[in-house]
């Protein structure tokens, strides 16, 4: 494993990704409506990218069709936008993207819900959005990889919620991933020790019920074996002398 270290210069670059990923998401926020296509949405963000002359990191990524994964109710992540795919009050709905800006890449996801959620999804969003909170916290020098991992775990197993193996966080730069995988699960103090000038996409990937996912015949679209709603936050974060600095607030 081979985790890159960038300089001052290179999170600054990584800093304006950040700040132009974050303008796309504010872009698509207001779109989040019942009535609303998943299209609809991918439309405004490719929109967006084009204006701030920003690439996308998804779009031909292993193939991947679009630039936003926009992933409904149980599905978990890679949900692909469609014209067909309707938004309805009540639906929960996870918005991934990530931006090239000057060669660096930046990642962020955020949960929305549609309307009047359910208190379940309520429940699963707040707990999701607070457990990525804690984890940043612990993106400290010093520390451990799996301090930021046990972090998220805790908080969301004590809930009854699953935690996704399948799929994790990752190291982030010149390339959409880097060294190292960073999973939600996992036991404290062990793992490489952090240093200033890592760079991580941290991002937990929880589910209402339990934590399988399976893969839909598109090949992208991951969605929850038992049915149950899942709910995904990321941040950009950078490990600095300071403690964490989120490059996607």
């Amino acid at each position: 494993m081979a985790i890159l270290i960038k300089t001052d210069a290179e999170i600054q670059k990584m800093r304006r990704s950040g700040e132009a990923l974050r303008e796309v998401h504010e872009a698509v926020r207001p779109l989040v409506v019942a009535g609303a296509s998943t299209m609809d949405l991918e439309n405004a963000a490719a929109a967006k990218m084009e204006a701030l002359k920003a690439e996308s990191a998804f779009k031909g990524y292993h193939g991947y069709p679009a630039v936003l994964c926009t992933s409904v109710n149980s599905e978990v992540v890679h949900g692909i936008p469609s014209a067909t795919r309707v938004l309805q009050d009540g639906d929960i709905i996870s918005i991934d993207c990530g931006v090239i800006v000057d060669g660096f890449y930046s990642d962020c996801a955020v949960t929305y819900a549609v309307g009047s959620p359910s208190p379940t999804a309520r429940k699963l969003l707040d707990v999701t959005q607070a457990s990525l909170e804690a984890a940043i916290q612990q993106a400290v020098p010093g520390g451990r990889l799996f301090d930021i991992s046990a972090t998220v775990q805790e908080m969301c197993e004590a809930e009854g919620f699953g935690v996704v193996r399948e799929f994790v966080g990752h190291g982030i730069g010149r390339s959409m991933h880097e060294d190292p995988q960073l999973p939600n699960f996992g036991v404290r103090g062990r793992g490489p020790r952090l240093k200033p000038g890592m760079v991580l996409a941290i991002e937990p990937m929880i589910n209402a019920g339990a934590p399988e996912v399976k893969v839909l015949p598109d090949g992208w679209t991951t969605i929850t074996q038992d049915g149950s709603l899942s709910a995904h936050f990321e941040h950009t974060v950078a490990i600095t002398r300071d403690g964490p600095l989120v490059l996607t607030r």
